[in-house]
């Protein structure tokens, strides 16, 4: 019974909220109300799930899971967070395969393109500002030399981008210090 608990409860929480800080009152007050952790406890599992890598509700989810009901508790838990999220892409995914060819659908598709285009556009120029910057004002040289090298080693020679992100850090450490 437990189980579904931990499932609904999450499920509720993924349902409605907007992910990452704003689920935290959520979690606190099903935690809470179902009497399976203390208002600090809660407070720990928020501070764990954001020092690990990955999304803030997964990580509180199948950490609170855990502390409740051990690996399926964990299980039940992650799977009630992830559902929501799973059928609205699943519905829309059947919404754009069932409306693919309507003209609105293309227009609309035609008008989201260049948006999204804008919008990476408009992320890379800001973080060129920041991270092409010299302190003492300028472009640094070192940092456009490792994203130089970083692009054409992903351009040129397909190289894959984990072991990019690597150089690059190595590269940085060496040349920027």
């Amino acid at each position: 019974m437990v189980l579904l608990e931990l499932f609904w409860s999450f499920c509720k929480i993924g349902f409605t909220s907007f992910g990452g800080l704003s689920m935290v009152p959520l979690i606190n007050h099903e935690m809470l109300s179902h009497g399976w952790m203390s208002l600090s406890e809660v407070s720990d599992i928020v501070a764990i799930a954001e020092m690990t890598p990955g999304p803030l509700g997964l990580n509180c989810a199948t950490f609170a899971g855990t502390r409740v009901a051990g690996f399926l508790g964990a299980l039940s838990a992650s799977l009630g967070v992830l559902s929501p999220t799973f059928l609205l892409c699943a519905a829309a995914a059947v919404a754009f395969e069932k409306f693919r060819d309507s003209s609105f659908m293309q227009k609309a598709m035609s008008g989201i393109r260049p948006i999204c285009l804008g919008l990476i556009l408009a992320v890379v120029c800001s973080l060129s500002m920041t991270n092409y910057a010299a302190p003492a004002g300028g472009v640094s040289l070192p940092a456009l030399v490792i994203g130089t090298a970083a692009l054409a080693a992903l351009l040129k020679w397909k190289v894959s981008i984990p072991i990019v992100i690597a150089a690059s850090a190595l590269l940085g450490l060496v040349l920027i210090r």
